[in-house]
């Protein structure tokens, strides 16, 4: 069984930067292999794919320019850069094995709050 802990997050004024982390771990885990991706849930919305990563990089429009997405393979790490925050990126954010939304496993997640 696979486990994702997220961490990174916090309060940050608009136009601020944060950078979240997400540690994988399992022993049967091949993190290098696998397609990783952020996600995030904002206040009363559903989830929200934000960026994805596997041999390249693909970002949700709303984030693109500012979100940068990447992955330290020898250490099971996965990144999400973001710069130019915006209020409407407050959520909480949360890593995980890319696939469709309805059957992906939540950890605890991270929460980012932008103010204005």
């Amino acid at each position: 069984q696979v486990q994702f802990v997220e961490s990174g997050g916090g309060l940050v004024q608009a136009g601020g930067s944060l950078r979240l982390s997400c540690t994988a771990s399992g022993s049967t885990f091949r993190f290098s292999a696998a397609i990783m991706a952020w996600y995030r849930q904002a206040p009363g919305k559903q989830h929200e794919l934000v960026a994805v990563i596997d041999s390249g990089a693909s970002y949700v429009d709303s984030v693109k320019g500012r979100f940068t997405i990447s992955r330290d393979n020898a250490k099971n790490i996965l990144y999400l850069q973001m710069n130019s925050l915006k209020p409407e990126d407050t959520a909480v954010y949360y890593c995980t094995k890319y696939g469709p939304i309805a059957t992906r496993n939540w950890g605890q997640g991270t929460q980012v709050t932008v103010s204005s």
